[in-house]
């Protein structure tokens, strides 16, 4: 049972596209609700019931937030027509939903994530109405994103159209919050009519997980030997893992040469799990190349997948070499709080290797040189007490800046 920790202060109304049924459950916008919920706040959260789910619209309460959930089209793990008519639809879905159900509410904060970038009628229609302060999580560079890995051609109709609702967005929003140092850096290089003090960086954040190396199932707790012979993984050697979309925007050409160049590593072993729209080009080389240090799984539940990460020992990040926005994917968390030093193979763009090295939780490499990747491994395999000991700075530095009451009283602070 959840408990107030203050009087009711505002409402705040939470727009995603992500499905949302249960503030309780683990995850970057229900953490950042609960924590909007327990400070007193009377929370909405407005999210798609996809058309695979046939359901209808409805408004429900559960665990003190109310949740609207909306009839919308598929926009995710779906085929590109309909996930591109879905994302230009949600904008006219949500507000008219927030008309009919929330109408009456005179909110004072609205918050949205992107992707994707076609909120604003929603969120103007709000902010009008109640003259409601907007803060906008960017989480992605669209449409430039799509552009860097050739899934939209540069300066093309569609391509002018999202740089039009792009800036909307932005116009929309008073305050934006990026998720590293380097992007706040490019919004303001290329958006340089934004007023810089609105963009500050609001980073990804989740609660904490169960300390590293353990699990609870039940009464009783499993060691990492326990759990890699459960799972079918080896017991004397340096795991690396991999978890998350298993698409385009992470190279899995590159992740594949990489798997290939270490074929004969007999100190390493590879486990990836995941799904995406790259997912069988990989489980084809893994399957024709019967590689015995690699594991590959679709993707998991999530109590079976929090249990094998944490009997892993170095989480990998990819992303697409092409990549010129800063892209810091928030699989990083998910290591970071099981007590696992990352290795990124990354794009020259981004800060998230850059900001693992400068803080002693990882190491960093490029997603177009095997060579760098390597000696990352190497480093890992030749000097194991590394691996403990840029995990527990990468814990301490989760805790102190990746706890999802850092998100709220970054955003909370624009309110005293």
């Amino acid at each position: 049972m959840y408990e107030k920790n203050v009087v009711v202060q505002m409402n705040i109304l939470f727009l995603t596209i992500c499905r949302f049924d249960d503030v309780e459950a683990p995850g970057l916008y229900t953490d950042l609700m609960r924590c909007f919920r327990d400070n007193g706040h009377n929370v909405y959260v407005v999210a798609p019931l996809e058309r695979r789910y046939h359901q209808n619209t409805e408004l429900r309460e559960v665990h003190g937030v109310r949740v609207l959930g909306v009839k919308t089209l598929n926009m995710q793990k779906c085929n590109v027509i309909e996930k591109g008519v879905g994302i230009l639809l949600v904008e006219h879905q949500f507000k008219s939903a927030i008309k009919h159900y929330l109408g009456d509410v005179k909110f004072d904060l609205v918050t949205y994530s992107t992707p994707p970038i076609t909120f604003t009628k929603a969120v103007e229609w709000v902010k009008n109405r109640c003259h409601a302060k907007t803060y906008l999580q960017l989480k992605d560079i669209f449409p430039q994103n799509a552009v860097d890995i050739c899934m939209m051609k540069q300066n093309s109709f569609i391509h002018k159209y999202f740089l039009k609702k792009e800036r909307s967005l932005y116009e929309a929003s008073d305050y934006i919050g990026c998720m590293s140092p380097r992007n706040v850096e490019y919004l303001l290089s290329q958006n340089s009519w934004l007023d810089k003090n609105i963009v500050e960086v609001c980073p990804n954040c989740e609660d904490e997980a169960l300390p590293a190396g353990s699990i609870k199932e039940g009464e009783s707790s499993l060691s990492v030997a326990q759990i890699r012979a459960k799972h079918g993984l080896p017991t004397d050697k340096t795991i690396f893992v991999y978890g998350g979309n298993l698409g385009k925007p992470q190279g899995i050409d590159f992740l594949i040469q990489a798997l290939k160049a270490n074929e004969k590593n007999d100190m390493a072993h590879f486990l990836i799990v995941g799904s995406g729209t790259e997912y069988s080009k990989l489980e084809k080389y893994v399957q024709t190349n019967h590689h015995q240090n690699v594991t590959l799984h679709s993707a998991l539940p999530r109590e079976e997948y929090d249990e094998i990460v944490r009997a892993c020992d170095v989480g990998l990040i990819f992303l697409d070499y092409r990549f010129s926005i800063p892209n810091y994917p928030s699989r990083l968390l998910a290591y970071l709080k099981n007590g696992m030093p990352v290795l990124c193979a990354t794009d020259r763009s981004t800060d998230i290797g850059t900001m693992a090295e400068r803080n002693g939780y990882g190491i960093a490499a490029y997603s177009d040189d095997v060579s760098s990747f390597n000696a990352g491994l190497n480093r890992f395999m030749e000097n194991p007490e590394i691996i403990k000991e840029m995990g527990e700075r990468g814990y301490q530095f989760f805790k102190e800046n990746y706890n999802p009451k850092n998100a709220y009283e970054i955003i909370i602070k624009h309110f005293e």
